[in-house]
């Protein structure tokens, strides 16, 4: 490992890039702007010899100060959270292990259901050799031990039915090394910059060993078969707990949160396509085929015709019936002869098949075909269901059980903690010197004052500081744009139900621009068209063209009138933000009839944001930028297709303000990438796009910014620190008389830290805790720069706070500067009048990306990856599309 040490205000650190790496790397020492008495101790952080890079990495900075003050606060706040103290023998020592498993005679790999099994059954044949209780096993290639195991090559007959010849398994057991606990102890103290990754490796791992034996396991996270709830449909609402081990600056942390997901039921499959498909019967199969094979398809079943542990994935359903099937079949040395599948299973199995005249599912087999009859095939437990299937009550009903409140929340997670299934139940944490406090860290917080804010012609308005919201009625936008050319495209003047009343929504929505100071021609272009164009592109774009014609194509802004949502929405947005050149801003008629205040002016915020105008403007200038000039606010994330897809280009998104001081106008970039690759590949040439924009819109370049990372976790910070900023900063050099200083900080929502009000008086009337709430001591790290805000009142369910972490940091912010300034921001999201939950640059690069998935789903491209198909028209570019 690198030396440690001190570097005074001045002096360079020197890391191993290359000379102009360097100088790019440290221009920020010389920064003449920063006063003297606001530097701070910089400590070179050179972390252990990267064996993929050949040389060393830079580490996530440190805490500048011991959190923040509580002088600038308006109250302190006693607070429970969901971290449980966990306690171990600091001079112990676990023992990791690498665990190999072959069949002999057999090529390819051991199928990863068989690998457990396989295990179990040798320590279960030599329990003093090895004690189950005193290891834990990841499924794969690692076992962690409190005790020393025998080493070398073991074998083991291994048999997945009663009626399959056994196999013989080879299992070589290495140690890997010997994990000092000692370590881990130097970490949390501060003494040592490098994680000890392995160590929390093999503990997390101690401390999911019991409820992964107890529980229903989905990723990483666990269900009680006994706490879940009928949805309808075969599906089930399962309650359980996601759970995590921290390091933190009281020491190490378990922290774990209530969840619930949707499951499909453990059941025989026609009972389960009984319950699922609506309507379904034996009689009407062949007509629901395309259904049933939706239904089945990639889900795991067992099998009930013979013995076994086996699991197999239904890879689709034969092409013939049952009662059709037949197949060669070799007894010894006679010769092969054919079979009916039928007579096979009643001499072999004496099984007699009921529902012949239905297909079989062909189940996964590494060779040959696998038929077997849908009546002797049962679902697995522990299958997600994706939300988004489920019908609307559901849904609801899922959304109600996902969203306790507050106090609900905290009963269950210490109940969990506590059971017997959970992570503190059996003997694995008494055998590895462990021990869980079940009770929740207490912990001391400061709530910040939220800013004041300045709207059309007014000075400043006081926000409600318990709910963080302000109100329209009676004030102005502070910039309303005026709209002389503008249109209404009515989809729903063919429809039966939910036809717009043009007559009522129109006036009323003008009247509502003009009060909030947005001048709006009062004779918008009307035009009549039916919900079926949205199947078409060619008839959209025909469409749109028509209106763009008539108005001497100059259209501003597109109103288009839905009844219902459509797929073709999707189409809509493509053609109008890159093919056309025309922002546009859907609605729904049944709200749009309503013509209720509050929709009218949250429709008329969005078209004025798109417009180039601003809502609602901070009155003051931002923490610790309020003597600069230009500075500019970056967003970034990437959006990844669904699980299911193996192929589509994850989208990633870079959204940056184009405006100071008032920091709450975004351009944004978007560009497709590599299938589920969260590195932005190109992110230094989207930031310099941006900056361009920047300087063209102010004739100034940014000299501060300040870029926030969403959607990595903290195992890809390293990745976001030394390739995504290196790349910024070598797109940036290319910039002749250019070094803005920069400050990475990683937002991430993603997380299972809730903090719940210790008594009446730190928490809201809801049991939520207060807007503005922030913690910075005891969960947070041992000694890097994070905290966790929560900038929004939280009125369904339980609060969730984001949490921020600094990696890079030239403009050396104390805590107070950086948590209000952050605060501060999460006021200017143009689509309401209350703060956010989420800093509005990562919210707005969220909007983006998923608008770019948006247009990869419109299924026009014959090349997803071409960056051509996602480019935004040149009308576009600067303006706000996306809110």
């Amino acid at each position: 490992m690198a030396e440690e040490r001190g570097a005074e205000e001045g002096d360079f650190l020197l890391f191993p890039f290359s000379l102009a790496d360097l100088n790019l790397l440290l221009c920020f020492h010389a920064d003449p702007v920063i006063p003297k008495e606001k530097s701070c101790k910089i400590v070179a952080q050179l972390p252990p010899m990267s064996s993929s890079e050949g040389k060393e990495r830079i580490l996530p900075v440190k805490r500048p100060d011991s959190g923040g003050s509580y002088q600038l606060a308006i109250r302190r706040v006693k607070l429970l959270v969901n971290h449980f103290s966990v306690n171990f023998n600091n001079d112990g020592l676990i023992r990791h292990y690498d665990i190999e498993i072959k069949a002999d005679g057999l090529n390819g790999k051991v199928k990863k259901a068989h690998l457990s099994m396989i295990r179990e059954q040798l320590f279960s044949s030599d329990p003093r050799s090895f004690p189950l209780e005193k290891t834990a096993y990841d499924g794969e290639k690692n076992i962690f031990s409190a005790i020393r195991l025998p080493e070398g090559k073991f074998t083991v007959e291994f048999s997945e039915a009663e009626d399959s010849k056994p196999v013989l398994y080879t299992i070589t057991i290495q140690l890997v090394s010997e994990l000092k606990l000692r370590k881990l102890k130097e970490y949390l103290m501060g003494n040592v910059n490098s994680n000890p990754r392995d160590i929390l490796q093999g503990m997390d791992l101690v401390i999911k060993q019991n409820p992964s034996r107890k529980m229903i396991s989905v990723g990483r996270s666990f269900y009680r078969a006994d706490r879940q709830t009928d949805l309808g449909r075969a599906i089930v609402a399962a309650e359980g707990f996601q759970q995590s081990l921290k390091p933190t600056s009281q020491g190490l942390s378990l922290c774990l949160d209530y969840s619930v997901l949707s499951l499909r039921k453990k059941m025989p499959v026609i009972d389960f396509l009984e319950e699922h498909i609506p309507n379904f019967s034996m009689e009407t199969f062949a007509k629901m085929r395309r259904q049933v094979e939706d239904a089945l398809k990639k889900l795991k079943v067992t099998v009930t015709h013979r013995k076994t542990k086996q699991k197999y994935t239904i890879e689709s359903l034969s092409d013939r019936n049952t009662q059709d099937i037949c197949f060669q079949f070799q007894v010894d040395d006679q010769a092969p002869k054919m079979v009916m599948l039928v007579d096979y299973f009643k001499e072999k199995y004496g099984k007699e098949i009921r529902h012949k005249k239905i297909p079989c599912l062909e189940l996964n087999k590494v060779k040959g075909k696998n038929q077997v009859p849908m009546e002797f095939c049962v679902l697995i437990e522990g299958q997600r269901y994706p939300k988004e299937n489920l019908d609307n009550y559901s849904a609801k009903r899922l959304k109600q059980m996902s969203l306790p409140a507050p106090y609900e929340r905290r009963e269950r997670i210490s109940d969990m903690v506590k059971s017997r299934d959970g992570p503190c139940g059996g003997l694995f944490l008494q055998n590895f010197e462990m021990q869980v406090d079940t009770n929740m860290t207490t912990v001391e917080g400061r709530v910040i004052p939220p800013p004041t804010l300045k709207l059309g012609g007014r000075n400043a308005i006081t926000v409600n500081k318990e709910r963080c919201q302000w109100n329209l009625v009676g004030n102005r936008v502070v910039d309303g744009k005026t709209v002389d050319r503008w249109a209404i495209a009515d989809f729903t003047s063919n429809e039966r139900f939910d036809r717009l009343k043009p007559n009522i929504f129109i006036p009323r929505f003008i009247e509502r621009c003009q009060n909030l100071g947005i001048q709006i021609n009062d004779h918008p272009l009307y035009e009549t068209a039916r919900m079926t164009e949205f199947s078409s592109a060619n008839k959209l774009q025909q469409r749109i063209e028509g209106i763009k014609k008539q108005l001497g194509g100059q259209l501003q802004i597109l109103l288009c009138v839905m009844s219902r949502k459509d797929d073709g929405y999707k189409t809509l947005k493509w053609l109008c933000e890159t093919k056309l050149g025309v922002v546009t801003q859907c609605c729904l008629s049944s709200h749009a009839n309503e013509a209720k205040d509050q929709y009218l002016a949250n429709l008329a915020m969005k078209m004025n944001s798109k417009l180039g105008g601003s809502n609602t403007e901070l009155n003051e200038k931002l923490q610790r930028f309020e003597n600069e000039s230009h500075v500019m606010f970056v967003g970034a994330d990437v959006n990844h297709p669904k699980s299911h897809d193996a192929s589509s280009p994850s989208i990633a998104a870079v959204v940056a303000t184009v405006n100071w001081p008032g920091a709450n106008r975004y351009a944004a970039r978007v560009r497709p990438q590599a299938h589920r690759k969260e590195k932005i590949l190109n992110f230094g040439d989207m930031c310099l796009d941006l900056i361009q924009t920047y300087a063209r819109i102010n004739k100034a370049k940014p000299q501060r910014i300040v870029v926030f990372r969403d959607g990595v976790s903290e195992g890809q910070f390293d990745m976001v620190l030394n390739e995504e900023l290196m790349d910024l900063k070598r797109a940036i050099a290319v910039e002749k008389n250019y070094n803005p200083t920069i400050t990475l900080i990683v937002a991430r929502k993603r997380h299972q830290t809730r903090l719940f009000p210790g008594n009446r008086e730190s928490g809201g009337s809801n049991g939520n805790v207060f807007p503005g709430t922030v913690v910075d001591k005891k969960i947070v790290h041992p000694f890097e720069f994070d905290f966790f805000l929560c900038s929004h009142h939280g009125s369904l369910g339980t609060s969730k706070p984001t949490h921020y972490h600094v990696l890079w940091d030239e403009h050396r912010f104390t805590s107070d500067q950086l948590q209000k300034l952050i605060y501060d921001l999460c006021f200017t999201f143009a689509r309401c009048t209350k703060s956010v939950s989420l800093v509005p640059p990562v919210y707005y690069a969220d909007l983006v990306a998923y608008r770019g998935r948006m247009y990869a789903e419109t299924l026009l491209p014959e090349n997803l990856m071409d960056e051509s198909f996602y480019r935004l028209h040149v009308e576009l570019e600067d303006v706000m599309y996306f809110v």
